[in-house]
């Protein structure tokens, strides 16, 4: 018997998320998940008149194909995933890797590679432009570790936060849209963070379910050398396979001048401070900012070294080096895109964000009575 709840993400994805009309074909790319949930979610795409184009992917197969690549065995399978995703109208992708270190001793120069000739040609440059997308996280045993909680608790956070309501969520967002589309200059303080950016007449994008699953956030990006100050980022982060702690950057005219971090040694998994300038040292756009979001899902409190459950942390804010998306695009272009989120609730140190000199979040709460509906109590 099929779980309810499987049904139920099931349909949140093909008729919220991807929102799949009659005849269109949508790419359901599958890491490491349950083929029993693939089929189910394939069956809910073509009873909704979809085409389903569904690829099957092994993490442990790919971490042998990236330590062994050659650059021409790369730029041969990019090109024909390219013109896969070219023919495609939606896509889903599934990932239900159970270790999130498993592409930690892939060596960092065939990374590059991958990052720059296949990531950045298939999902930069085609799927995230023009396909309707969504990616989502399946809850594994090393979720519920990294979460700290039981196998049992975890899946049913999961589901809750996967399949809340939504829709009030896109009603809660729009003041804040259109807040953030009048306001020029956001400074944001905070313990070891002070920053001052502008976002003037730069797009600001409300996610409710739409690309991301979980979700709850709304995005835009700082004018491309407008960022002064210093953040420190208080929660960990995994880049490619390597945890990075104590994370702090300095930035001049929108650059990243210094970068440091906790040095936990060089064994695979480990972060340090010459991992994390290479991945800054990357390319030129690498060192710039892409993206400046704020968190608000009600059911995310704590990290879980999971990006895409740690972003949408309410009372969270992510800061981006790296690629700009065209939505809310300051020119910024890097195969490099890492969010790294900072949680400003007062159990870790509080903090405040001004929009134009007017206090807008304190201590991880709206203040602003028309921002009050994003507030945790409001959405849940």
């Amino acid at each position: 018997m099929i779980d309810a709840r499987w049904q139920r993400l099931a349909e949140v994805l093909v008729h919220h998320s991807v929102r799949v009309q009659p005849g269109e074909r949508v790419l359901v790319e599958a890491f490491d998940m349950p083929p029993e949930f693939v089929a189910l979610l394939s069956r809910t795409l073509t009873q909704a008149g979809g085409v389903p184009i569904v690829d099957m992917k092994s993490s442990i197969v790919l971490r042998t194909l990236y330590q062994h690549a050659s650059e021409e065995q790369i730029r041969f399978i990019a090109g024909l995933e390219r013109t896969r995703m070219e023919g495609v109208q939606g896509y889903i992708g599934l990932r239900g890797t159970p270790n999130f270190a498993e592409m930690s001793d892939v060596p960092a120069e065939k990374m590059k590679l991958v990052r720059q000739l296949w990531w950045t040609p298939v999902h930069q440059e085609v799927r995230v432009p023009k396909t309707k997308w969504v990616v989502l996280r399946w809850p594994t045993v090393g979720m519920a570790q990294a979460a700290n909680m039981s196998t049992e608790a975890f899946e049913d956070f999961y589901f809750r936060v996967c399949t809340l309501d939504y829709a009030r969520m896109e009603r809660a967002v729009q003041p804040l849209v259109e807040l953030m589309q009048r306001t020029r200059e956001v400074h944001i303080k905070g313990p070891g963070t002070d920053l001052r950016f502008s976002i003037e007449g730069i797009g600001v994008v409300p996610c409710f379910g739409l690309r991301n699953i979980p979700d709850g956030e709304c995005f835009t990006c700082p004018v491309r050398d407008s960022v002064e100050g210093e953040i420190t980022i208080n929660t960990s982060s995994v880049y490619e396979g390597n945890l990075y702690r104590d994370i702090r950057l300095r930035l001049h005219r929108g650059k990243i001048v210094e970068a440091t971090c906790a040095d936990d040694g060089d064994r695979p998994g480990a972060g340090n401070p010459r991992k994390l300038n290479t991945i800054l040292d990357t390319d030129e756009g690498a060192r710039y900012i892409g993206e400046w979001s704020l968190g608000f899902n009600p059911y995310i409190l704590y990290p879980m070294n999971d990006t895409l459950f740690d972003e949408k942390i309410a009372g969270s804010f992510h800061f981006t080096p790296g690629n700009a998306y065209q939505e809310a695009d300051n020119g910024n272009r890097s195969s490099v895109h890492w969010d790294l989120v900072v949680i400003q609730r007062p159990e870790y140190g509080g903090g405040e964000i001004y929009f134009d000199g007017r206090l807008v979040r304190k201590d991880g709460l709206f203040v602003l009575p028309e921002l009050q509906g994003l507030n945790p109590d409001q959405l849940r």
